[in-house]
């Protein structure tokens, strides 16, 4: 009787475990984050002038509503809600693309993939610091002018 006790007790905490680990990765990526001009690097330029990124994330998908101003004092505004399947999505606002792929790389890490007519464009790679406070993403790819680029965008948690 009392391995039988033990054994639910373990299985209990373990389950109580992972079901926290899984809400901690969602919490990491959720809530709003604001561009830290300072702290980014364009190339090419010019670099956007204000971002606010919105985001609703669990172990499952993910959910970004972007909106901001870029280089030219153009609003921008980007949208897209996919699933961490690897499977293509829509999304509205991309300067060079009109879907994307996602994948949970770990509880810091997302991985985006913008498409166009279903080739890819741009790789986004987000990741979220450990205390949750800044989120730097990559964007490696081309352009709408087929220019390299390699920028660092640093968000502050809001």
């Amino acid at each position: 009787m009392k391995i039988k006790t033990f054994a639910i007790y373990i299985i209990t905490v373990l389950l109580v475990a992972l079901t926290w680990s899984g809400a901690a990765a969602a919490d990491q990526h959720s809530g709003t984050w604001k561009m830290n001009p300072a702290k980014s690097k364009y190339s090419p330029g010019p670099a956007a002038k204000n971002i606010t990124l919105t985001i609703e994330s669990d172990e499952t998908h993910m959910k970004i509503d972007s909106q901001g101003t870029d280089g030219s004092d153009n609003p921008t505004h980007i949208q897209f809600d996919a699933k961490f399947d690897g499977k293509d999505y829509p999304a509205t606002g991309l300067p060079s693309g009109d879907s994307v792929s996602a994948k949970l790389i770990n509880a810091n890490t997302t991985q985006v993939t913008m498409k166009k007519d279903g080739q890819p464009v741009m790789t986004v790679t987000s990741v979220v610091s450990n205390d949750g406070k800044t989120r730097t993403s990559t964007f490696k790819g081309k352009d709408p002018q087929g220019r390299e680029v390699n920028n660092v965008v640093v968000y502050d948690k809001q």
